[in-house]
Parts: C-alpha cells; sequence; structure tokens
C-alpha cells in the first residue's frame, strides 16, 4: 500500500522537528526541505535563528535522527522579492508590515508547495499552531482557517491570507 507523501517544512527549531516525527509515526511518507533564504554571509544570521546555518544543520540531524531525507531548497530569490523587497516598501511607505505573512503565503505555502508536488506529495506540513479544518459535505464545502487549540500558541493570523488550495493541501499536527 502506497504511503501518502507529504513535504514538511522543517526550520531546524523543536516545532517542525515534532512535525515531521509524528506525521512519521501517523503512516505518511515524509520528506524535510529546508528553505534557504539568506545569503550565508548576510549579517543579520544569528546561529540561534531559523534559516541560519547552524538551522539547517539541525534540521538535516532531525531528519537523519528519525529516517527521512531531507533536501535545502534555495529560495533566496523569491524571499528576497517577495517578503524583502514588499517589507521594506510598505516601511517606507509608513505602514507596518508583518514579513511572516508574506513568507507563509509565497513561501512556505507557494513555492515549497509547488516544489512538493513536484516531489509527488499531496501535502506541506508545518509546525504552525492553528487548525484547518473543512466545511460542508463533499467538494462543495470551504476550507476553514481555525486558530490553534492553545490559545497562548495560536499562530493563525500569521496565515490568514492562504487560499483555498494552500489550505486544502496544508497540515499542521500541532494545531491540538
Amino acid at each position: 500500500m502506497k504511503k501518502t507523501r507529504v513535504v514538511v517544512g522543517m526550520s531546524g527549531g523543536v516545532d517542525s522537528s515534532v512535525t515531521a516525527y509524528l506525521l512519521q509515526k501517523q503512516g505518511f511518507e515524509v520528506i524535510g526541505v529546508t528553505l534557504k533564504l539568506w545569503p550565508q554571509d548576510c549579517a543579520a544570521i544569528i546561529e540561534d535563528k531559523c534559516c541560519g546555518p547552524q538551522a539547517m544543520l539541525d534540521a538535516r540531524g532531525v531528519a537523519h535522527h528519525i529516517g527521512i531525507p531531507h533536501y535545502v531548497v534555495d529560495d533566496q530569490a523569491l524571499f528576497q522579492k517577495k517578503v524583502v523587497d514588499t517589507f521594506a516598501a510598505e516601511y517606507r511607505s509608513g505602514r507596518t508590515p508583518n514579513p511572516c505573512i508574506l513568507c507563509n503565503e509565497h513561501v512556505k505555502f507557494g513555492s515549497l508547495l509547488d516544489r512538493a508536488r513536484e516531489m509527488g506529495a499531496e501535502f506541506v506540513a508545518t509546525g504552525h499552531y492553528a487548525r484547518i479544518e473543512k466545511a460542508g459535505n463533499g467538494n462543495g464545502g470551504r476550507w476553514l482557517l481555525k486558530r490553534g487549540c492553545d490559545l497562548r500558541k495560536d499562530q493563525s493570523y500569521f496565515l490568514f491570507s492562504l487560499r483555498q488550495d494552500q489550505l486544502a493541501s496544508a497540515l499542521m499536527p500541532l494545531a491540538h
């Protein structure tokens, strides 16, 4: 019997690592992917922050430990255009943008989802604390984004801009 394939966005942190582990234990075929979003020589990279060199090594180590393949995908150009440049333009215009919203929409559930499909995966999973539920029966129902069960950890506000096709292809096992 063929397992359902899922790509887990692995930042090197605990939440995405636990997500990969839980999905593997639930019987999914899990592939770990870490997105390289910043140049290696970027002064803003701090060793203990996500997306830095240590985070990539941590993600690879967790993937090896639980026995799943792990890949690093270079998405620097898209991240610069859709997140960094947009953030800077909005800030210069006197607005206070949230770069995480842009990253989730365009990178994690945009580019990463496209790459997951190229790898034959049906889903992208992350360590976000939010719930995704189908409302209504059959194909006519809509996907709903809901707060995580633990309101202190809820991250649904980072995900409000996701489209229906993105919600339908997302898994967030830490929601409960």
